[in-house]
């Protein structure tokens, strides 16, 4: 169990010298019900060292085949996603694992902005639906945003405390509220810069927040699919809330161009 939670730590660090990480924890929250969100997805990479898979991101299924994540948990190797889970150490009865079959960052991703940070993964089969397995539906609506102060909630396997060593063994959510993009965008002092593909969301107190793991998981907004957990703070600061890439007219068009009505 050390062994695999040293190999989930080495693989989830980003080094990086700006004020942004591309990895988060849920902190603050709580562990969901077991089997609660079955659309959530773990995508995990193989690890040479422990000839295992380790968990990486996280994603939402929204077809049998296709699941939505970000585009910066793109990885050259081989990958796979696992549904039904809700402790990554067991294997659970309810899991179903599938290889990626592709991986379609989208074609305008730049990191360094934290821009069009979205990417669909094909998997190598359909998932069985079932009361583990369930769809994440896409919003209807395509162009409605989210207003400020609306109250929202992120799932994920991300670790739980602040410099946490370890992403959490079982599944999490914390509740959020949306913070305007002019006051996010003065938090960060205009990098990255919070543009209309992007809403903010955090804590007043800064002790709550989507923090390594969690990544490419969903942010639900009043039951709806609204976007993706894309960046945020290095620690959880009521002055810089965690950023994610808005399900737009954009993004959903694009996501209907690649994958069709398949279900």
């Amino acid at each position: 169990m050390k062994s695999l939670q040293y190999i989930l730590l080495i693989s989830s660090i980003v080094v990086s010298l700006t004020p942004v990480y591309h990895g988060v924890e849920i902190i603050g929250g709580h562990e969901v019900r077991p089997h609660s969100k079955p659309f959530m997805a773990s995508f995990q990479v193989f690890d040479k060292i422990t000839d295992s898979y380790v968990h990486d991101c996280g994603g939402a299924l929204i077809r049998r085949r296709w699941v939505l994540t970000a585009a910066h948990c793109k990885f050259n190797g081989s990958i796979r996603v696992v549904l039904g889970a809700h402790s990554l150490s067991w294997n659970e009865k309810s899991q179903q694992k599938f290889q990626v079959e592709e991986q379609h960052p989208h074609p305008d991703f730049n990191k360094k902005a934290n821009a069009n940070d979205i990417m669909l993964l094909k998997l190598s089969d359909e998932a069985k639906i079932n009361e583990y397995v369930k769809l994440l539906t896409l919003p209807t609506n395509k162009s409605a945003d989210v207003t400020p102060g609306t109250r929202c909630t992120v799932v994920g396997w991300g670790g739980t405390e602040p410099h946490s060593k370890y992403p959490s063994d079982t599944l999490q959510e914390v509740s959020l509220t949306v913070v305007d993009r002019e006051t996010c965008n003065s938090d960060y002092h205009g990098y990255p810069k919070i543009t209309q593909d992007l809403i903010c969301a955090g804590d007043s107190q800064g002790i709550k927040d989507s923090y390594s793991g969690d990544s490419g998981g969903p942010l639900i907004c009043k039951g709806v699919y609204k976007g993706i957990v894309t960046a945020g703070p290095d620690v959880p600061n009521p002055k810089k809330p965690g950023i994610y890439t808005l399900l737009s007219k954009k993004y959903l068009d694009w996501i209907e161009k690649i994958i069709g009505v398949q279900t």
